[in-house]
Parts: C-alpha cells; structure tokens; sequence
C-alpha cells in the first residue's frame, strides 16, 4: 500500500453524518441553542432509544456535547467548526423535496432569515454582510472590523475589543447555502446577531431557525448600517 495522500481520516466524521436521523438531528443543532434528547427525537422521527444511540456516537466522535440537568439531557453542536461543515455540506447537497404547504413555508422562512448556528444567515444575513461591506465598516477580502465599524458596532453595545481578545476567530464569512454569497460569522457575527435580537430587531418564529425582521429592525438595520431587507424578511 503506498503513502497516503492525506494527514486527516475525513472518513469517520463522514461515516456519522452519512444517516438521515443524525443528519436532521445535527441540522436541528443549527439553531444554536441545545435541545433535549427527546426533541432531537421527535424532529429525526424515531425512537427516544434510537435516537440516544445516534446522540452517543455523535458525542464520542466529537460532533456534539451534552450538558446534563437532573434527568435530562441537553445537546449543542460542539462549535462553529460542526456548523461550518454541516452549512459547506447543505452548499453541494440535493433539496429537500417539499411536500406540503407547510414545508414551503418553512422553507421560504429559512431562506429570507435564519440563525446559522449563532449568526444571521439567508436573504437578511447576506444583505447585511454586503451593507457592512459597503459602508466601509468590514473590510471584504479577509473580514476585519474597521475604525469606523468599530465606533458604529460600539454604540450597538458590542464590545470589538473584547471580542478580538477571545479564542474563537474574530470575524469570519461563510458562503450562505441558499443565496451562494457570504454572511458574516465568528465572533463578531455572533455577537452582532445576538445583539440585534436582544434589540427586537429580529425575532425567533415557530419555524426552526427561523428570524423575522420587525419595523423596529428594519429601521435599526437602515440607519445603523444602510441595509435595505426586501419587505418579507
């Protein structure tokens, strides 16, 4: 056998993705916030003890973590890296077909707002991002906050320097999976999502993921940052 040609076994990671139960319940994790053994249950569609065999090999092989509340159990992904793969994966997957009026709907919620993992993604995150870009307050080719980005996101509350203190990486773009341009992640975008949502200029709707942008956000996002979300986001 010769050398290999590689210095990473990809092939365990993708032998624990490569099932429908877990793949819905890791896109389920997408949402950012842990979710109970049986609700990761229920949204696979099998059984509570199926499922917590799934659960299990996706915490040994590093995927997700738990943290433990009397009886129960909560999951997480393990960090934005999990995120990033499961989003890079959904970019070159087939579609889900929609078979019912509801799915449509919940389909078209995602695409125009939603959290990935901790930060704004779909038609709101990539308009944001542009505007970011646009105004001169993110530099594009390797994102980094600018002098007039960070006086404008300080007067948001958020903390730049702080945040450039931190382990996680500053600030980072992802390729959105349904609008095939970039949305901004890493420390800032998390902090600046977490932020606006705190300020009511989105809200989380029934739909999984989902965000809505309210007249209070659409205003904040026009006169802080000079972005224009189409009127159904």
């Amino acid at each position: 056998m010769g050398d290999l040609a590689y210095d990473s076994d990809i092939s365990v990671v993708a032998a624990l993705l490569a099932d429908r139960a877990r793949a819905a319940m890791l896109t389920a994790l997408l949402d950012g916030r842990p979710l109970a053994a049986g609700e990761l249950a229920r949204v696979a569609g099998i059984s509570a003890q199926t499922a917590s065999s799934h659960l299990a090999r996706m915490l040994d092989g590093g995927l997700v973590t738990v943290i433990k509340q009397g009886r129960h159990r909560y999951y997480s992904l393990r960090g934005p890296e999990i995120a990033q793969v499961i989003e890079a994966l959904s970019r070159i997957s087939p579609p889900v077909t929609v078979r019912s009026l509801k799915q449509s709907r919940d389909a078209r919620r995602l695409h125009t707002a939603r959290t990935c993992y901790d930060h704004l993604a779909g038609e709101a995150g990539v308009a944001l991002f542009a505007a970011l870009v646009d105004s001169g307050l993110i530099e594009s080719d390797e994102p980094e906050v600018t002098e007039k980005g960070e006086e404008r996101l300080g007067e948001l509350g958020i903390d730049v320097a702080r945040l450039r203190k931190g382990r996680r990486r500053f600030a980072a773009y992802c390729l959105d999976w349904t609008e095939r341009r970039p949305h901004l992640s890493g420390a800032v975008g998390a902090a600046l999502t977490e932020r606006m949502i705190e300020l009511g200029w989105f809200e989380r709707g029934s739909t999984r993921r989902a965000l809505t942008a309210t007249e209070a956000g659409m205003r904040g996002l026009a006169d802080s940052f000079g972005c224009i979300l189409p009127q159904d986001a």
